[in-house]
This record gives C-alpha cells, sequence and structure tokens, in this order.
C-alpha cells in the first residue's frame, strides 16, 4: 500500500484567530507554529506548505514565566565593528510588542524556503481589532 502525498493545492486553507492575552509566550508560539506548519492536520507532508493563517491578537498582553520579564534580552547586530544592540523583553513589549511573538514563532520554523513561506501566514497585532475579518477566521481557545 503507497503512502498518498497530498498536493498543496488539495489542502484547504483556512483562517484562524488567537488571542494572546493571558497566555505564557512560549506555549503560544508552539500552538501557532503547529498550526503555521500543519501538523496539526492528519495530512500533514512535511515538504509541501500544508498550514493555516494565523491571526494574533492582543499581542501587548502576553506573559512570560520566572523573571524572563527583565532577563530575557533580544539581540541584534548593525553588521558594523560593536555594532550589537541589546534589548530587554520588558522594552521591546514597550517598543514593539509584535516582535516577541514573531521571534519566538520563528524560532520554531524551520529556517528553509519553505519555512519563510509558512512564516508569512502569521499575521500579529498588539490589539483586539484587524484588518482580516473579511477571511471570517475561526477563534481557537488555548
Amino acid at each position: 500500500m503507497d503512502t498518498h502525498y497530498f498536493a498543496e493545492r488539495e489542502i484547504e486553507k483556512k483562517w484562524y484567530v488567537i488571542d494572546a492575552s493571558n497566555q505564557v509566550l512560549g506555549r503560544l508560539a508552539e500552538a501557532v507554529a503547529k498550526i503555521l506548519i500543519g501538523k496539526n492536520k492528519p495530512e500533514y507532508t512535511p515538504n509541501a506548505d500544508m498550514g493555516d493563517f494565523v491571526i494574533v491578537v492582543n499581542a501587548e498582553k502576553v506573559i512570560v514565566s520566572g523573571t524572563k520579564e527583565n532577563d530575557k534580552i533580544y539581540y541584534r547586530h548593525s553588521l558594523y565593528p560593536g555594532g550589537l544592540k541589546k534589548t530587554p523583553l520588558f522594552r521591546m513589549r514597550q517598543k514593539d510588542a509584535t516582535y516577541m511573538i514573531r521571534k519566538a514563532v520563528w524560532g520554531m520554523v524551520k529556517h528553509t524556503p519553505l519555512g519563510r513561506k509558512r512564516f508569512k501566514k502569521l499575521k500579529v497585532f498588539n490589539r483586539a481589532d484587524h484588518n482580516h475579518e473579511a477571511q471570517q477566521p475561526i477563534k481557537i481557545e488555548l
């Protein structure tokens, strides 16, 4: 008996909306990555984009456990000597709260062309409103 591999055109793409308020950052990112990759579907194929679109709202209300609020640091580099920039999580929350969720999910998606294609299906918003009502997203409780 042969295994049937589904083509991307055979799969129906759905839209989901997840409320991030009072959700732990890592657990939220894991659930979002699983939907983006398509591992929540029985027809999951690792070499095809089977995932669905995910809208995350209330990104600024996500919580972290322990002392990560002060201890977790996001690094970036300007590619010039001595250009390392450090931003703690509490300051990143004030500056751009969507970055925290996008960075956590990006770490859980493969860093290949297929992973970048999957990652583009993630939409993150600071507030409860979003501009994807026309897609009629399904609300998911975590």
